[in-house]
C-alpha cells in the first residue's frame, strides 16, 4: 500500500457533530449555498415542514429557487435523548427585511453518526430571541423509560421518539389550521413536557 494510503487508513474518523453544531452548520449553509438548497441538503428523506400545512420537504422544495437573501437563525436550547439518537433544537430567526420569530427542529442521528432534520416548524414573534454564545443543553434522564409505541390515530398528526424512548415529539394540526408541537423528556419516573409550541390558525 502506498504511504499516503497508509496515512489515510490510520487517520481517526472525524467526531460526529453535536445537534447544536449541526444546526449551526445548517444555518451557515443557508447563507453560503442558498436557503432552500441548505434545507434540502440537511433534511432526511421523509422530513416534514409546514407551509403552513404539513408537507414533505423534498417534494415541496424540489424545484423551489433560493431567495436572494436567506433567513438567518440560531439555536437557544437543545433537548437531547439519553442515548444521543434524537435531539430537538429551538431558537430564533430573522428574515432579511427584519421580521423575527422562532423555530423548533427535530434532528435524528444517522447511521454514519451525522445528523439530519426530520421536522421543522416555527412562527413569528414580536421581539427577537436572544443570541446566547452557547445554547442551553438539556439531556433526558437515562434508564427505565418504557418503550414508546407509535400513535396511529387518524388526523393530521405525527409522533416520534428516540431509540431509547427518553425523548418524544409530536405535532398536530387542528381542523382550523392551528397546530402544536410538543416535546417530552424522560426524567426518571415519567415524561416531562419540556417544550410546547402553539401556532395560531392562518388568517382566512
Amino acid at each position: 500500500m502506498l504511504p499516503w494510503l497508509l496515512m489515510l487508513a490510520a487517520a481517526p474518523a472525524a467526531a460526529p457533530m453535536t445537534p447544536v453544531e449541526a444546526e449551526r452548520a445548517f444555518a451557515a449553509d443557508a447563507q453560503a449555498l442558498g436557503q432552500w438548497t441548505a434545507f434540502r441538503k440537511w433534511a432526511a428523506d421523509d422530513a416534514t415542514m409546514f407551509a403552513p400545512k404539513p408537507v414533505k420537504t423534498h417534494v415541496f422544495l424540489k424545484d423551489r429557487r433560493d431567495p436572494p437573501k436567506a433567513i438567518e437563525w440560531w439555536p437557544t436550547k437543545s433537548f437531547i435523548s439519553c442515548d444521543g439518537s434524537l435531539a430537538v433544537n429551538t431558537g430564533g430567526w430573522k428574515r432579511p427585511e427584519g421580521t423575527v420569530g422562532y423555530f423548533t427542529t427535530v434532528w435524528q442521528r444517522q447511521k454514519d453518526g451525522h445528523w439530519k432534520w426530520i421536522v421543522d416548524g416555527g412562527d413569528t414573534l414580536k421581539e427577537e430571541r436572544a443570541r446566547p454564545a452557547e445554547p442551553a443543553i438539556v439531556r433526558a434522564t437515562c434508564g427505565n423509560a418504557p418503550m414508546w409505541e407509535k400513535d396511529d390515530s387518524p388526523g393530521l398528526t405525527e409522533t416520534g421518539a428516540s431509540t431509547d424512548s427518553t425523548l418524544i415529539w409530536r405535532w398536530i394540526v387542528w381542523p382550523d389550521g392551528a397546530r402544536e408541537m410538543e416535546v417530552s423528556a424522560w426524567e426518571g419516573t415519567g415524561w416531562e413536557r419540556v417544550l410546547t409550541d402553539h401556532i395560531d390558525a392562518p388568517s382566512p
